[in-house]
């Protein structure tokens, strides 16, 4: 089950954050609406609707989860950028992927929402300086000060991670 869960395994915040390392998050950032989308592009509703393990999510809760996950780093790094070490607000994720549109409505709105999300998050990404990716917010529900290197890092590996619950499924049960 813990492959299922995790099939690239947990984030691995590395011991320092490297220009390369810091280009390579922001690269699979910026490549991730790409990637995504061709995974999902001609999957029929029956498969959109089938949990990537038991009692997860479906494919279509994990695109739809990817849109407000990525809204909320968007949001997150410009407060961040902006702010004084601001606290975030969490939001009830799995809650949020129960309520309708992540349960019924089609992909593509969510598709497009990354897609546009992740040109906005990118551009200021590539924009920063070095320094700036050492500014702060506070995260609530994980009890500590995260940087903006440790951010970028993280959703790089959460956009790894969802991808592979949809390739990983695809590959289980022979879809193209």
């Amino acid at each position: 089950m813990e492959e299922l869960k995790y099939p690239i395994g947990h984030y691995q915040k590395p011991n320092v954050f490297t220009k390369e390392i810091l280009s390579e998050a922001i690269s699979v950032i910026e490549q991730f609406p790409k990637k995504i989308k061709q995974e999902v592009e001609g999957l029929t509703d029956e498969q959109l609707d089938t949990p990537y393990r038991p009692n997860g999510w479906t494919v279509r809760q994990v695109v739809h989860h990817c849109a407000d996950s990525h809204i909320n780093a968007f949001i997150r790094i410009k407060m961040a950028l902006t702010e004084n070490t601001p606290t975030i607000k969490p939001y009830a994720e799995a809650l949020w992927a129960e309520l309708a549109d992540g349960k019924t409505l089609p992909v593509e709105p969510s598709l497009s929402i990354i897609e546009n999300v992740h040109l906005r998050w990118v551009t200021v990404l590539k924009n920063m300086k070095d320094e700036e990716f050492n500014r702060s917010f506070i995260h609530p529900e994980k009890g500590k000060e995260l940087s903006l290197h440790e951010s970028t890092g993280m959703y790089a590996w959460h956009c790894k991670h969802h991808l592979a619950h949809i390739t990983e499924l695809k590959k289980r049960k022979g879809w193209k």
